[in-house]
C-alpha cells in the first residue's frame, strides 16, 4: 500500500499524540534551560525554539497542500519540486504531494541557481516549493522557470512577487482527504544522485520503493511507538527521510534538530528523549572530540534512554566505532549501507547483533538480494574484489529522461552500484572503494578506502581523504589530505612512520595536511580534491622508489 494510507492510519489511531518536532538551537535565546529544568515543564511550553504538530495536524496540512495543488491543476504524474531546508513544513509538503498522485523531487538546499535549473528541467518540474533561504537563488532563474513552472513560497516575510504564497493559500483550503486513488506501481518520487561525478541524474522511484523502505527501516532497528527518531541529515535525501519511515511505520515522535554541533545532539537527545540518532561519520568524530577533550561531558545530559546509534552514506573507520563503544558500551550499532537508487539506506546492513564486524557494512538488508561481480558480469569466486549489486523491491525504476544511463547499472532487475566490495568466508561484505576511485599505480590497484581506514586510527587526524593524482612514470600516485584534530601537530615523518605497517605500494606517496571537504549527506568530496590539488600538475616519481 501506499505510504499515504500509514499517515493516515496514524492520524486515526494515535491523532492527538505528537509526530514531529522541530528545534533550532542555533536562534539566541536567553531564557534557554538546561534540561534538568527543561524536565520540571510542559514540552510545549518549552523556552527554547521548539516547535510540533501532532498526527492529527500533519495530515490536515499534508490535505490542505494536496487540494490547493489538485485546484491548481495538477494531476497524476505531474511533478512538485521540494526546496527548503530541514523544518516543520518539510514533511507535510512531501506527503501533500503523494496524496495527489503527483511526483515528490526533493531539491539539495546546497544547489546553486544553475543546478536548481538544470535538475527543474530535467525533472520537467510544473511546480517548485521553496524557502527563505533560497529567494535570491530563485530569482535569478525565475523567468526561466515560470516558462515551464510555477513557483509557490513556503517561508517566512514577504512573499516574493514572482512566487504564489504557500501560507495564503493553504489556510483557505479543505483539510479532507483527497479523494485520489493511488497504487504501489504509481510513480511516487524523484531523488537526485549526489551529483560526485558531474551534473546529478535524476531516479525515478514507485511507491512500492517508500514502502519497502519503511519495513527494511523498521525490520532493522524495531522502532516502536516508545522510541523518539532524532533526524540530523537533510529531508531532501533518501538517507534522513527512510529512516524516519520507521518512525512512519511505528507511529513514533520524531525530532528535526537544526544544527550538528555536539552540545545540541546531547541537548535534544536530552530533552526530548530520544532513543535513536542517526549520524553522519563526521558529527560522530565531533562528539568524540568534544568528548575526549571535556568541551562536552555524558553526566551534563540526560542520555540513558538512547539506544540505538547509527551511520551510513560512507565507509565508517574501524577506529571511530572503538572510541564510540567505549563511551557508550550499552548502545546497539549498525551501519546502513545504501543508495538513492536504491531507496537509501538498508539494502546491505551490519546488524545490530554483529557488533564484531565492524567495519563491514554488512549483508543483505530486509527483502534484499546482493551478488559481487566481476567485469564480465559474472559473480567472482568469494573473498575476490568486484562490483557490488543488490537486487530487490527498492531498486529504481530508472534514471528519468536518460536510457542509456539506466541500461549502465540496471541489468536484468540488478542495480550495479558502482562500489567495490567482497565478501568474507562468514558472508559479510566489505567495501573496499567506489569503481571510479580506484587508484591504479604502476599496474597496481590501490582502494583509498582501506588506507582511509588505516590512517583513521592515528590518534592525531580528525579526518582523512586518499585520492589519486597523476604522474609521469606510475600513473598515478596514492595522495592522503590529512586534517587533523584540533591543537595535535603531526609531521609527514610522523604519518610515514605510522604507515610502515601497510604494504610498500599502499603507502601515500604524498601527503597533503588540510581540511577534508563533506558534502551534506557526509561523503567526502574527491572530485573537488582532484580538482584543486590535480592542478599543482603531474608528479614526477621516477627518483622516489
Amino acid at each position: 500500500m501506499p505510504i499515504t494510507e500509514i499517515l493516515e492510519q496514524n492520524c486515526k489511531l494515535y491523532g492527538n499524540d505528537v509526530a514531529l518536532v522541530e528545534i533550532n538551537p542555533e536562534q539566541e535565546d536567553s531564557r534557554r534551560v538546561t534540561w534538568k529544568e527543561y524536565e520540571l515543564i510542559e514540552p510545549t511550553r518549552a523556552p527554547y525554539y521548539r516547535r510540533e504538530i501532532t498526527w492529527n495536524v500533519f495530515n490536515e496540512k499534508a490535505n490542505r497542500f494536496a487540494n490547493l495543488l489538485l485546484e491548481k491543476g495538477i494531476k497524476k504524474g505531474d511533478k512538485v519540486g521540494i526546496l527548503l531546508m530541514n523544518c516543520l513544513e518539510w514533511l507535510p509538503i512531501y506527503f501533500g504531494i503523494l496524496k495527489t498522485g503527483a511526483i515528490a523531487v526533493p531539491l539539495n538546499f546546497r544547489y546553486t541557481a544553475e543546478e536548481i535549473n538544470y535538475c527543474a528541467h530535467l525533472a520537467e518540474l510544473d511546480v517548485m516549493v521553496f524557502g527563505v533561504e533560497f529567494i535570491g537563488r530563485v530569482e535569478e532563474i525565475a523567468d526561466e522557470l515560470e516558462k515551464t513552472c510555477r513557483l509557490v513560497y513556503a517561508g517566512e516575510g514577504l512573499c516574493p512577487t514572482f512566487a504564489d504564497d504557500y501560507f495564503a493559500l493553504t489556510a483557505n483550503c479543505s483539510s479532507a482527504t483527497p479523494n485520489i486513488v493511488l497504487t504501489d506501481d504509481d510513480f511516487a518520487a524523484i531523488y537526485f544522485s549526489s551529483g560526485t561525478t558531474g551534473f546529478p541524474k535524476a531516479i525515478l522511484h514507485r511507491h512500492r520503493s517508500l514502502m519497502h523502505a519503511c519495513r527494511v527501516e523498521q525490520n532493522h532497528h524495531s522502532q516502536s511507538r516508545q522510541d523518539v527518531f532524532l533526524c540530523i541529515p537533510p529531508l531532501y535525501h533518501t538517507g534522513a527521510k527512510m529512516h524516519w519511515f520507521g518512525s512512519l511505520l511505528s507511529g513514533s515522535k520524531a525530532v528535526i534538530l537544526k544544527g550538528t554541533r555536539p552540545e545540541y545532539i546531547f541537548d535534544a537527545v536530552s530533552k526530548e528523549k530520544c532513543t535513536i540518532v542517526w549520524l553522519l561519520v563526521p558529527w560522530a568524530q565531533d562528539i568524540l572530540n568534544a568528548l575526549d577533550s571535556g568541551a562536552i561531558k555524558k553526566e551534563d545530559y540526560h542520555l540513558e534512554q538512547w539506544r540505538l546509534m547509527h551511520i551510513g552514506a560512507q565507509p565508517v573507520p574501524q577506529s571511530l566505532i572503538k572510541r564510540w563503544m567505549a563511551y557508550f558500551p550499552h548502545h546497539q550499532y549498525d551501519t546502513n549501507y545504501g543508495l538513492s537508487e536504491s531507496i537509501g539506506p538498508g539494502c546491505v546492513h551490519l546488524g545490530v547483533d554483529n557488533i564484531r564486524k565492524v567495519g563491514a557494512i554488512g549483508v543483505p538488508g530486509f527483502g534484499w538480494q546482493v551478488k559481487i561481480c566481476g567485469s564480465d558480469g559474472a559473480e567472482v569466486v568469494r573473498g575476490h574484489v568486484g562490483e557490488l549489486c543488490v537486487k530487490g523491491p527498492g531498486v529504481m525504476e530508472c534514471y528519468y529522461n536518460d536510457p542509456a544511463a539506466t541500461a549502465e547499472v540496471l541489468k536484468d532487475g540488478w542495480l550495479f552500484t558502482g562500489d567495490m566490495a567482497q565478501q568474507d568466508e562468514e558472508g559479510f561484505i566489505w567495501l573496499v572503494d567506489r569503481k571510479k576511485d580506484v587508484i591504479i599505480s604502476g599496474g597496481e590497484n590501490i582502494y583509498p578506502v582501506q588506507i582511509e581506514n588505516f590512517l583513521s586510527a592515528h590518534p592525531d587526524i580528525n579526518d582523512v581523504a586518499v585520492i589519486g593524482l597523476p604522474d609521469k612514470r606510475l600513473g598515478e600516485i596514492s595522495t592522503a589530505i590529512i586534517e587533523l584534530k584540533p591543537g595535535r601537530i603531526c609531521t609527514e615523518a610522523d604519518i610515514e612512520k605510522f604507515c610502515q605497517e601497510l604494504p610498500r605500494y599502499k603507502r601515500p606517496r604524498k601527503i597533503i595536511f588540510a581540511d577534508v571537504p563533506r558534502n551534506a549527506t557526509g561523503k567526502i568530496e574527491k572530485p573537488k580534491l582532484r580538482k584543486l590539488y590535480g592542478a599543482e600538475g603531474i608528479v614526477d616519481t621516477q627518483n622516489k622508489g
